[in-house]
């Protein structure tokens, strides 16, 4: 959509900060996942990947867990390996953050 001012056309402003990335995450037999919308992969191992994504934070726990593919740029990661769990974490507070992340990696 065009916006028309003074007999020019110019695009509307649209703030980058209200645009959320896509972010999708698509199965298969338990076995393959390939994930998008993701900002960062904070660790991984081969039972537990924990990525921040543009929905939260992310925790994908299984057995034999690989990373098949990681594109920075377009946010696009790809696991392979027995998938058993998948849990959102929403941002926790400032006196929150120690006690999540020791939960997390116990």
């Amino acid at each position: 959509m065009l916006v028309q001012q003074s007999g020019v056309d110019e695009m509307p402003y649209t703030d980058p900060r209200q645009e959320r990335p896509e972010h999708e995450i698509v199965m298969s037999k338990r076995e393959t996942l390939s994930i998008t919308g993701v900002r960062h992969v904070e660790s991984f191992d081969n039972e537990e990947f924990l990525l921040e994504t543009v929905q939260g934070y992310l925790s994908i726990k299984g057995k034999q867990l690989q990373m098949v593919n990681l594109d920075v740029e377009r946010g696009h990661v790809s696991l392979k390996g027995r998938i058993d769990d998948l849990l959102y974490i929403d941002e926790p507070g400032p006196q929150e953050t120690k006690g999540l992340f020791s939960k997390l990696f116990r």
